[in-house]
């Protein structure tokens, strides 16, 4: 995505007002939609399928997609700045859209066929089906290339078999799709040759398991996947035959943006929590925020949001000039997981005994939190390719 108007790159912390009107969009939806029902789907583990619904009918799933697909003809910019509104409110929505878009619809989107681009893109975009990415497995999470799930040719129909673990928004009612990569043969170096195979939900063979339960984002949709002998037609491959693994390291890369953009929200969310809770709240006759021990505390919290800010705009607007990126958005992820993992410790703290109480937000971001130090690369995997990057 090298064409794009300069008015479409973040400057600094300042956006054009287009992105600032869709900002503003998001955060009244996140607020008014989201905020008040969230609670309930999070704690009886429910995947809010309204809320879907309606960001759908927004183009929130469609807004890095050019129109001719169905998308909203933005930029990948424009999805971290609704991701980063939705997950100052709640992260299980915020990551159904992420991993829909990033993970589900971008790879064909990326390196997929004319075809397959005009048969699912249109409903990927709209909301009316998300997609899945199935590359982790059961033995093998940061080293995807101990890949063993296997994929043959069987005349014009590959046919595959293995597990995938911790897929998000694979088991959902409109599920339509799950991109995985397989083991399909062996390269002359001897490394596994891995492909990318589409694989549309309902195939015979393909069995979803129950729900993961899980410390947190529990509004959104995780599962274990096993596909035992799933005949899919060999026009399924996306993108080249062996080049599955390096297609997706890139898919990665963009997500890492992605990701930040969303720890960058729950951490932002945490200081909006806090201010509230502070400003509110007395004890020994005044609100605790007049005391320098919280007020300080809080400021630290607004510092890491906006640093991890200004992290990932800069690893987004390197991404859509078209120039190198892959450490940038390496260290957006890194610092904006682990201060949004100290935010919400220390917007717990704040509230003091309610913020164990899971009515209030910042008990269900703390819960969410953590896992942004894990999912798309743990921290240990960003601390190595920055260091790779620096020529370590």
């Amino acid at each position: 995505m090298t064409d794009v108007d300069a008015s479409d790159l973040p400057a600094g912390a300042r956006l054009s007002d287009e992105l600032e009107s869709l900002r503003k969009t998001v955060e009244e939806f996140a607020h008014d939609v989201v905020a008040p029902t969230i609670a309930d789907f999070y704690e009886r583990e429910a995947f809010p399928y309204e809320i879907v619904r309606q960001m759908g009918q927004m183009g929130l799933f469609g807004l890095p997609f050019p129109e001719e697909y169905g998308g909203m003809g933005g930029n990948y910019f424009a999805l971290c700045i609704a991701l980063e509104e939705l997950a100052r409110v709640d992260s299980s929505v915020a990551i159904t859209l992420e991993a829909a878009v990033s993970l589900g619809a971008m790879p064909i989107y990326r390196f997929g066929t004319e075809e397959q681009k005009r048969e699912w893109l249109p409903r990927l975009c709209s909301g009316e089906l998300l997609g899945a990415f199935g590359l982790t497995e059961p033995g093998g999470g940061s080293d995807a290339g101990a890949t063993l799930t296997r994929a043959r040719l069987d005349g014009d129909e590959w046919l595959i078999s293995g597990t995938k673990a911790f897929i998000t928004n694979s088991g959902t009612d409109i599920t339509g799709l799950v991109t995985v990569t397989a083991v399909t043969g062996e390269l002359p170096d001897g490394r596994k040759e891995i492909s990318s195979i589409i694989v549309p939900s309902a195939t015979p063979g393909f069995t979803v398991s129950k729900k993961y339960s899980k410390v947190g984002w529990n509004a959104s949709d995780t599962r274990e996947l096993s596909f035992t002998d799933v005949r899919v037609p060999a026009a399924n491959l996306l993108g080249e035959r062996g080049r599955g693994y390096a297609q997706f390291l890139s898919i990665l890369d963009e997500g890492r943006i992605a990701i930040a953009a969303l720890g960058v929200g729950l951490a932002q969310g945490c200081v909006d929590e806090s201010v509230k809770y502070a400003t509110t709240r007395e004890a020994f006759g005044r609100p605790i925020g007049d005391n320098q021990a919280i007020a300080f505390k809080v400021a630290d919290m607004e510092v890491r949001a906006h640093t991890a800010r200004l992290a990932y705009y800069d690893a987004a607007a390197r991404m859509l000039r078209g120039e190198p990126f892959k450490r940038q958005a390496a260290i957006a992820k890194l610092y904006s997981s682990e201060i949004a993992v100290t935010n919400a410790r220390e917007a717990t703290q704040v509230h003091g005994g309610y913020g164990f109480m899971n009515e209030y937000p910042v008990a269900r971001m703390w819960r969410d939190s953590k896992i942004l130090e894990i999912g798309e690369g743990t921290s240990e995997v960003q601390r190595m390719l920055i260091a790779r990057d620096l020529g370590l």
